[in-house]
């Protein structure tokens, strides 16, 4: 398989590194896109969106392309890399990052390059939806994926509303038919049954070792993301339903975007708030058929 880099205007006023694995000329690889992935990190893909990477990557009438927002120089480091200064951090990254998208067979990765701080900067927020509208447009995939709007990692959460606003600038026959929002920095064990979206990862062991593997600055220093995005697969799998056998071995679970870019009049706060309402409710209403209203305001059992 030859491959190419490949760094220049792709789309409108786009700078961005991109990189497309077998070859094609970036116009072609992105026009070819039905799946996008749009992760912070370098990395975030990989351990997010395995299943979509695996699905493009076993049907050839798919395409996985993904995009990196920020350049990773934050991250944390020891071992052999605790003596890298940001700057070479980000060149490791980058490095990974195009590594992982050879052995995903991604139709293109593009990496933006911003600093995390730039993207939370009301600025460079602004710049980074431009940007994704730009890429959007360029891609029109059918399937978008992204972080989770209750994600705890802030800079989650500003790309995943980037991108809901990048795709509600879209006129309406542009945008993707579906898009999720993926567990990262926070569970989403705590959403109703029929309210996850969930991906089976069964047999996909093998592809997310090899993933993994392209991130030795971040697996070797210091964090095991491999492990934990592997055990966290497996706990989604046992965990979901206690009265019947499992029906996969690995899952992984993300939060149904899909009303947030098909109803510009729906806040994401409520949205996710509603949800969160829905839980408040489910836990409350069990308790309540062992512990009665006419308790509470008793003292018994108080918490001060």
């Amino acid at each position: 398989m030859s491959v190419d880099r490949v760094s220049e205007d792709a789309a409108g006023d786009l700078d961005a590194d991109i990189y497309v694995p077998d070859g094609v000329a970036v116009p072609a690889a992105l026009e070819r896109t039905t799946d996008l992935g749009i992760g912070a990190h370098p990395d975030d893909l990989e351990f997010l969106m395995l299943v979509p990477i695996a699905h493009c990557q076993q049907d050839p009438q798919r395409s996985f392309t993904g995009i990196t927002c920020t350049d990773g120089a934050g991250s944390a480091r020891s071992g052999r890399f605790a003596s890298l200064s940001d700057a070479q951090m980000v060149a490791a990254r980058a490095a990974e990052q195009r590594a992982a998208a050879e052995v995903g067979g991604y139709g293109a990765m593009v990496q933006l390059g911003h600093a995390s701080s730039a993207v939370r900067d009301p600025a460079g927020f602004a710049f980074l939806i431009a940007q994704l509208r730009d890429l959007l447009l360029a891609t029109r995939p059918l399937n978008v994926y992204t972080h989770n709007l209750a994600d705890k990692h802030v800079t989650h959460v500003a790309v995943a509303a980037a991108t809901i606003q990048a795709i509600r600038a879209l006129p309406v026959d542009a945008r993707p038919h579906r898009l999720v929002g993926i567990e990262g920095w926070r569970d989403l064990d705590w959403l109703a049954d029929h309210e996850k979206v969930s991906f089976d990862a069964t047999g996909l062991d093998e592809l997310a070792a090899q993933l993994a593997g392209c991130f030795a600055s971040q697996i070797e220093g210091g964090k095991r993301y491999d492990l934990a995005e592997q055990g966290r697969r497996r706990a989604n799998a046992t965990m979901r339903e206690p009265r019947e056998v499992d029906e996969a071995e690995a899952v992984t679970v993300a939060m149904d975007l899909t009303p947030l870019i098909r109803n510009e009049d729906l806040h994401p706060a409520d949205y996710v708030g509603a949800a969160i309402d829905r839980l408040r409710r489910d836990v409350t209403g069990g308790l309540a058929r062992y512990f009665p209203d006419e308790d509470r305001g008793s003292g018994r059992g108080s918490a001060s």
